[in-house]
């Protein structure tokens, strides 16, 4: 099948895609504001919004080889639109990747992904430290189909080469791992991977390409929840599978096309929107989280501050190599008598906040602060949020774009409570 992605009007003369021209390689910057541009006839600077369900074919015949995909040009939007297209291309140039597939949500990015390459009797090597909702695709759901999952420790690759079993299909890492900001060495398990004769996903969600390349350090396929920081403000839902043309067109493509967990052209243009700013953002949000990271250091109450930029993070050096900064993630643990207490002492903090958010969503130019235990892994059973470190007195604050002296005000509130 065809990549949609690839696919442009017939009057390809009046069609402008700014990668056409590029003979010399851009800056990350740069493309992130035009890489993927496609202009239509009537010559629009910025990106153009197709809000149209279906596009018109000259003829039969040529009706007829567009469904077969054998002519270039879009079809129908839920698996092929020009605004969709640009947001694929761009994420791509940025990510480094020779393909990427939009869909709805972070969540339907994943799920495409299982869907596009695993069958029943498969298994999954993963690490312990994943989205709540994840944990629940691979436990619950995917073990109706007879698709297992082993939960290992992000930071120790020798766990994840123990694991492997001669059914094992896919190695799934997030790193940096909500909530505790724990790594995965990608380079090492990318070997462990190879060997195994299985695939290598990251979830970059929480560093983007800003800040990490997964590509670039062995991984095989990038996962993004687009929902986060390539929106950045809060606004629409998206997520992104990237990775070799083949493998977009040949395994995630038909699941697009069949199952439908598209994403809205409309969504795609505000996402559009938001990676044009990701560079400058992603610098500015990381340099807030870092001063806030060293300032709980200090504060008494607190017994541990999880941030990779921090020199105190255990895999500080690790963070140095793959990431160019720790990124907007500050979690950290309040100290208490017992589970209940900490549970209560780190409730108190979320209620006196009233400057930053009380919200799970993250990525957001406005500073987010929850719970995990009682939000994002509530529905996680106990005893393996125990396993993956997310205790009752863990608080993740996902920091934006307001000045770092006001958001420690608001903090100290509860934390002098």
């Amino acid at each position: 099948m065809q990549n949609p992605a690839t696919r442009f009007s017939t009057r390809a003369e009046r069609v402008f895609c700014c990668q056409a021209y590029m003979t010399d390689p851009l800056n990350f910057d740069t493309l992130a504001v035009r890489a993927g541009t496609i202009r239509s006839e009537f010559g629009e600077h910025s990106e153009a919004l197709f809000l149209t369900s279906s596009f018109v074919f000259e003829n039969a015949a040529q009706a007829a080889e567009r469904f077969q995909a054998q002519g270039e040009g879009f079809v129908y939007s839920r698996f092929s639109n020009p605004t969709v297209a640009m947001f694929q291309d761009r994420l791509a140039a940025l990510e480094g990747a020779e393909a990427c597939l939009a869909t709805a949500s972070g969540m339907s990015a994943i799920l495409s992904l299982c869907l596009g390459t695993l069958k029943a009797g498969d298994h999954i090597v993963s690490s312990h430290s994943i989205f709540g909702a994840t944990v629940q695709l691979f436990s619950t759901l995917l073990a109706r189909f007879e698709i297992s999952t082993t939960y290992v420790s992000s930071s120790q690759p020798e766990q994840w080469r123990k694991a492997v079993r001669p059914n094992t299909r896919l190695f799934y890492l997030e790193t940096p791992s909500n909530p505790m900001a724990e790594l995965g060495d990608i380079a090492a398990l990318k070997e462990i991977a190879r060997s195994a004769g299985c695939l290598l996903v990251v979830d970059n969600c929480f560093c983007t390409p800003a800040l990490q390349r997964p590509i670039e350090l062995g991984a095989d396929v990038v996962i993004h929840s687009a929902t986060k920081y390539i929106d950045g403000q809060g606004r629409v839902l998206g997520g992104a599978v990237l990775g070799s043309k083949s493998f977009i067109q040949d395994l995630i493509a038909p699941v697009l096309r069949t199952a439908g967990p598209s994403l809205s052209p409309f969504n795609a243009w505000v996402l559009l929107k938001g990676l044009e700013t990701l560079g400058i953002r992603m610098e500015r949000q990381s340099a807030n989280a870092l001063a806030l990271a060293q300032w709980l250091e200090s504060v008494p109450g607190v017994e541990r501050v999880h941030y990779p930029g921090l020199t105190s993070h255990r895999q500080f050096e690790l963070a140095k190599r793959q990431q160019s900064t720790g990124g907007a993630i500050v979690s950290f643990e309040v100290s208490g008598s017992d589970d209940e207490d900490k549970r209560a002492r780190a409730w108190r903090i979320v209620d006196q906040c009233k400057l930053i958010s009380i919200t799970a969503n993250l990525g957001d130019t406005r500073t987010t602060i929850t719970h995990p235990a009682t939000t994002t892994h509530g529905r996680v059973s106990a005893e393996a949020r125990l396993v993956a470190g997310i205790g009752e007195g863990l608080l993740r604050i996902a920091v934006g774009l307001e000045d770092v002296g006001d958001l420690q005000e608001d903090l100290s509130r509860g934390l002098r409570a």
